[in-house]
Parts: structure tokens; sequence; C-alpha cells
């Protein structure tokens, strides 16, 4: 039985904090260990009282087996009890707007009240894959996204949406026959013309700093400054996304983070993509092979990131919310592990999650 989550959250600042996965996988662990741990880690999550979970969508990438949010999130809300649990974000140019709006329809179905749909629209993956996904005809469409958007939006309600034909006949729609609430929709991005988009919707809005920290302030103003009311949002709703280890030491951070470091240099120098490293292998690979590239794209990297002890890195990050006028921070714990840890659990993630919470 879980402890009393209003109680749990009571341990935490006003800072509200959730969480952003892309089930992380490491050399020698499966797919099946990296689901399972990440499943445990919204449990964990949950019983914390961080506010959200989310999981993102990538596809064919050797370190992550974040590929499908709707099954994750399915999982996940059936391992909670109190915590949001949502996609961050499903990637809309590569569905038909209908599949998605029925498949979310079905998680509020079966988490009523806690389902959160976040909506990219970047491809997620390479050119080949974003062909592969998009072969059927059905999706793909990336300047129909606004109106993707609203049509989702609209099919989720529980009235659902009409569609007008040319010859002045309607035809209803519904994502699910017998709706009593709706997922909470969110746009995902980090550019201005996202920003701009959900402040003409008058939607919630997620800036990807963990993905680029470029243009924060400039989104934000866009954003707020262009917020149009709606029925569901009279004001403008938004808070950030941060790469975050946090450790006992900041010895131990830095070490746990060099994993996703040197990931992100490979993505950044377009070269071949591996499972996530050890910390121990991705220690032995700087020394014996010294790339000032790399070492450039890491510098630049964690002058972005949170890494440290858990008491310094809560400080950091309520400062950063501080600044930047919001209210809630969502992490993505990019802790590396470590060669002897077990791979059905990620422990370096699971700390971070614990220390900030602590």
């Amino acid at each position: 039985m879980l402890a009393d989550p209003f109680a749990l959250s009571k341990t935490m600042s006003s800072l509200a904090l959730s969480v952003l996965d892309l089930v992380p996988v490491r050399t020698g662990q499966t797919s099946a260990q990296a689901v399972s741990s990440s499943l445990a880690l919204a449990a964990r999550a949950d019983e914390l009282g961080y506010r959200r979970y989310w999981f993102a969508e990538h596809h064919n990438m050797p370190a992550v087996a974040s590929t499908a949010p709707p099954v994750l999130i399915a999982a996940a809300a059936a391992r909670t009890q109190r915590i949001r649990v949502g996609s961050g974000g499903v990637m809309l140019p590569n569905h038909a707007p209908l599949i998605v709006a029925e498949q979310f329809a079905a998680l509020e179905a079966i988490a009523p009240g806690r389902i959160d749909l976040g909506l990219g629209r970047a491809p997620g993956s390479d050119p080949v894959i974003t062909q592969l996904l998009r072969s059927a005809g059905t999706a793909g469409d990336v300047e129909r996204f606004p109106d993707h958007v609203q049509d989702i939006a609209l099919m989720l309600q529980p009235d659902g949406a009409t569609v007008q034909f040319t010859s002045g006949g309607e035809y209803a729609v519904r994502s699910t026959p017998a709706a009593t609430g709706a997922p909470e929709v969110w746009l995902l991005g980090s550019s201005d013309y996202s920003a701009q988009l959900a402040a003409s919707l008058g939607l919630p809005y997620v800036f990807a700093h963990h993905f680029s920290g470029q243009g924060l302030d400039r989104a934000l103003s866009l954003y707020r400054e262009g917020f149009r009311p709606s029925e569901a949002h009279p004001e403008p709703r938004t808070f950030l996304t941060a790469n975050v280890v946090a450790a006992p030491t900041a010895e131990e951070a830095s070490e746990r983070a060099i994993p996703q470091l040197r990931m992100m240099a490979r993505l950044r120098l377009n070269r071949p993509l591996t499972a996530l490293e050890t910390v121990e292998q991705a220690r032995a690979a700087l020394a014996a092979s010294p790339d000032p590239q790399e070492e450039q794209i890491h510098a630049a990297a964690l002058a972005n990131w949170f890494v440290g002890d858990g008491a310094t890195v809560r400080g950091e990050l309520e400062a950063f919310a501080a600044k930047h006028g919001v209210e809630e921070i969502m992490i993505s714990p990019v802790a590396g592990s470590f060669a002897a840890e077990d791979p059905e659990h990620t422990p370096g993630r699971t700390q971070t999650l614990e220390l900030l919470a602590s």
C-alpha cells in the first residue's frame, strides 16, 4: 500500500517536479530489462510525489527503447496510482490523427483524469525510418500539423468532432463511444514555431530545454505575449524540461553523466550510435582517444545540464524555474550505470529522483 501521495508531495518545495523518460538501453541490457526498470522508476516517482511521468517517442536508436509511448503509458498507468502519465511526446506527423485520438481516449478510460497527450512535429528518427513510418500514407503531412492538433483535441472531447462534407452533410467522429473526460493536450517544441502555435491555439506549452537550450527566453516570450485564451486554458501555462543527474556526491554525478554526454556527442557529430555505455566504458574511451570536438560538445551540454549532489541540483532547479517564471520542471534523469549494477534496475536514475524529492 502506497503512503499518502499528498503527504509525500509536501516534502517537496513549491517547485513541482516531473519526469521525462526515453527508456535508455545500456550495454548488456535487453529491451525487456530497460522497460522493466523504467516502469519501476515510474512507480517510484509516483511514491515520491512527482507530478507527471512522460515517455518520449524515438525510433531505431540502439540506446532508446521508448518507441511506442501509448503502450508504455498504459503499462505505467497500471503500475501507479496518483501521478499523471503521458507522452513527451507523440510525434504527430508519424501518425494518423484519429489513431492518436483513439489511443489516448482508451488511455483516459484506463486511468481517468491522469493522462497527458504531449504532441510534437519532429520525426523522432532518421530519414529512412521516417519514410517507413509514413509509408502507409495516413500521416506525414507536416504542413497540416496545426489542423491535426486541433482535430485530435476535438475528437478527444466527450461530444467528439463533426466532419463537414462539401455536399452539406455532416458525420460525427468520436475517439471512444462514451467518454466522461479527456486527456490534457500539450504542445511540445524547441522553436519559435511551436511556441507561437501553442499560443494561437490556447494550449499549454513545453519548451524542450533538455534537447536544446537555445532560444528559451524568446520562445517563452512569444508564447506568453501571443497567448489567446481558450475555454480550457484562460491563461498561458508552461514548464521546462532539463537533463539532470543527482548523486550523493558531485564526483559520482559527474561520472554518471559521461555515458549520456558521449551519446549526445555521437549524435551531434553524426557518428554511429550504440547502446549507452557503462560509466567505465565511457571513461575508458575518453582516456584512450581524446577528441577536442567531443570535449567541446560535452562542455556546451553541461552548461545547460544540472549535475551534482542532490541539494545543489535541487537549488539550481529552483533558481532555474524562478528565472523563467515556471512552477514545474520535467527532469530527464540521464544518469548512467556502472558495470556492476544490475541491468534490471537503474540505480543512478532512481537516486536522482529520490535525492531531488528529499
